[in-house]
């Protein structure tokens, strides 16, 4: 079965990488992910947003999380990423997950704090791991899409405030990142960080880091980031390698086939991403 993300992320705070979080969609994408992670002795967490788990099912995601977790050595995690309603985070804590974030960034402060904290007591209860986020990220996650304009930074006095009243074990921190892919290089708030991480003693999460630079993403990490998000950059490689194939194989009728250019496109990206983060051969 999969491990929590706790012992995993103070690792990396502790040795100086960060931990890559890969979303993943279906079975093709998480083999992807996890032997790829295990070629390069690398801890990895599997990642999936809500509309995933509706998609492929709680269950059947569970089940072939906990399959990968038993045939790799590495530490291999599920994490409910950006989730928003408690009852479908307490479906998949009492199937046996055991990372979860809590999104609730887009309520008022206070009411924030209230759900996050009653996210923290029932996982922490279950021995699951809990991530949640101050500040907004632009772009789009799943269904939620956040304007530009209405993206907004993490404030480091409320970022220990908000450590401090949830108890939580990592925290998403917004420095000028977005989901998605840049239509230009963005500029982070360095400087942001650094002040976050001299008040934040928990790990930190850098959310929307496809497209990021590699050296930029280092910097984050020398200032405490332990968690690094990736989907988009992901999903086009594949998508791409798949369109290509169907197209240039008019008569392509195996999935057992026309999946493989697919998953050697995507390969490529999540080996660079592991190195990116320094994560390889730290197991």
């Amino acid at each position: 079965m999969g491990v929590n993300t706790k012992e995993m992320l103070v690792k990396a705070q502790k040795d100086g990488y960060a931990v890559p979080a890969f979303n993943i969609h279906n079975l093709e994408t998480l083999q992807v992910v996890v032997e790829t992670a295990a070629e390069l002795r690398s801890p990895v967490i599997i990642a999936g947003t809500p509309s995933t788990f509706a998609y492929g099912g709680r269950d059947y995601i569970q089940a072939l999380v906990d399959v990968a977790a038993t045939r790799y050595d590495v530490p291999i995690a599920l994490h409910l990423d950006h989730h928003e309603v408690l009852d479908d985070i307490k479906e998949s804590v009492v199937l046996g997950t055991k990372s979860v974030m809590i999104d609730a960034s887009h309520h008022p402060y206070e009411e924030n704090v209230a759900i996050v904290k009653e996210v923290v007591e029932y996982a922490h209860a279950h021995g699951a791991t809990v991530e949640a986020e101050l500040g907004r990220l632009g772009g789009q996650e799943d269904d939620l899409v956040v304007d530009a304009a209405d993206a907004y930074y993490t404030d480091p006095a409320v970022a220990k405030d908000f450590v401090e009243k949830t108890n939580i074990d990592s925290l998403a921190v917004a420095i000028g990142t977005a989901h998605g892919m840049y239509k230009s290089e963005p500029k982070l708030d360095i400087n942001r960080l650094a002040e976050i991480r001299k008040v934040v003693d928990v790990p930190l999460v850098l959310h929307g880091a496809s497209g990021i630079p590699f050296d930029t993403v280092r910097t984050c990490i020398e200032l405490g980031v332990c968690k690094v998000n990736i989907a988009t950059e992901l999903k086009n490689p594949f998508s791409d390698a798949l369109r290509q194939y169907l197209v240039t194989h008019e008569d392509a009728n195996d999935p057992r086939k026309y999946m493989e250019p697919a998953k050697a496109a995507m390969k490529k990206v999540v080996a660079e991403k592991i190195k990116m983060c320094m994560s390889d051969n730290r197991y």
